[in-house]
């Protein structure tokens, strides 16, 4: 899982390095802007990911095959209804998302450009994070991998024939990504059908028995949509208040970005690990499984973050000048470098702390852990910290980041006597 995370914040960086190359900064930001505006829109359905992943290892650990195909089956549909959803209201959703973020003229004009292409891969976005979450809950880590690494090599390579190639800009880099999806869904049917997925269990999500009772799966879809689409608006706001800043300001945030969002989704590796075999334990009523697996996750993500923090201290300023050659906006992203680094000692514990309650299907405690993290931590600290400007925007990040550590860290005991009672 971990080698599968790499390759999705690695095509962050190609996608960054390729418009950060081109002639103006504009392209870089509208890619930031493009980008912002569907990690809301995606990104805030990732609760069809998490939820899959809890509720299939429950029935995972319960060696209840027909209940592990409900739940992905009903997963697909509602993923399927919401895709279209969004094509269908498409041009509002473009309209309001450009309207709150106050950038320059040339950037909103290809964040518009961004959008009108990449909205279109919504259906097999949102139909592959279903089955990535059935994948890791049935602990089929080899096949997540191949589908994600088929997702995002796909994107690369076509990211390098459109702009470096074809002469193409923010266009092509949302092409590619389009395409890539697809490409994905693809492989991702066919991961499915290896692994036992046949008619009798799409006949079997319908029926109304099981219909009845799937409330618990909606209401744990239902709080991790909530939780998760707080987590993308504090970091919509972290962005749209760069842009207010310039466009150097959010280019300069944007590349700094790639450094964390490259630690969460490794750190995010063993989170799902943390998912799959939190979920088994429960399922199978051992609290030394549970018990051995937080311990292992814990230690093993505590020593990635201390290694991410020493690479980015050592070897920062060398990653900014790869993603891009612009020096304005070399030099303020080294100005604000320091955040980076501290970042994940800090956002390690939340990351390990997902997986936890996601493989317990602990979805009201997620709810309201990020309720408090970024309504009564973060907003506060980024109205407070405006006077220091961009530092104060990152310090507010840090807050949010520690907040929902502590936060969760309440109710570990908790749910580690879930096994005890399951």
């Amino acid at each position: 899982m971990i080698i599968a995370n790499i390759s999705t914040p690695l095509l962050g960086m190609v996608d960054t390095a390729m418009v950060g190359h081109l002639s103006a900064a504009h392209y870089l930001g509208a890619v930031a802007i493009g980008s912002m505006i569907f990690t809301f829109v995606f990104w805030g359905f990732g609760f069809l990911r998490m939820a899959t992943t809890g509720l299939t290892s429950q029935a995972y650990g319960e060696n209840n095959t027909p209940k592990m195909q409900a739940v992905l089956m009903q997963a697909i549909w509602l993923a399927l209804i919401i895709a279209l959803l969004l094509l269908l209201i498409q041009l509002p959703i473009r309209h309001l998302a450009l309207q709150l973020v106050s950038s320059s003229a040339e950037v909103e004009h290809f964040a518009a450009v961004y959008f009108d292409i990449r909205i279109w891969s919504a259906p097999a976005t949102l139909i592959n994070y279903t089955i990535l979450g059935w994948l890791i809950g049935r602990e089929a880590s080899k096949a997540a991998l191949v589908m994600v690494l088929v997702i995002n090599i796909t994107n690369i390579l076509l990211d390098a024939v459109f702009v470096m190639g074809l002469g193409m800009d923010v266009d092509g880099v949302a092409l590619a990504s389009v395409i890539a999806e697809y490409t994905g869904l693809l492989i991702g049917l066919l991961l499915l059908r290896y692994y036992g997925l046949n008619k009798a269990g799409i006949r079997l999500s319908l029926s109304k028995k099981v219909l009845q009772q799937s409330r618990h799966g909606l209401h744990v879809h239902g709080n991790v949509m909530i939780r998760t689409f707080l987590l993308i608006s504090c970091f919509a706001l972290f962005t749209t208040q760069g842009a207010r800043q310039g466009d150097t300001v959010l280019a300069a945030n944007s590349v700094l970005l790639n450094f964390i969002t490259f630690m969460a989704f490794v750190l995010d590796g063993f989170a799902n690990a943390t998912e799959a075999l939190t979920g088994k334990a429960i399922g199978r009523k051992s609290p030394v499984m549970l018990k051995k697996a937080l311990g292992l996750t814990a230690f093993w993500s505590v020593l990635m973050a201390l290694l991410f923090s020493l690479t980015y201290l050592l070897f920062g300023q060398l990653i900014i000048r790869l993603l891009t050659g612009i020096d304005a906006v070399i030099e303020f992203a080294n100005m604000h470098l320091i955040w980076v680094i501290i970042a994940p000692l800090i956002a390690v514990w939340s990351y390990l702390l997902d997986g936890l309650f996601v493989g317990a299907t602990r979805s009201r405690e997620m709810r309201n852990t990020m309720l408090f993290s970024a309504l009564c931590c973060y907003l506060p600290a980024f109205y407070l910290l405006q006077p220091l400007g961009n530092h104060g925007l990152w310090a507010a990040l840090i807050i949010f980041l520690a907040a929902r550590g502590l936060s969760q860290s309440i109710y570990v005991g908790r749910i580690l006597r879930l096994a005890d009672s399951a």
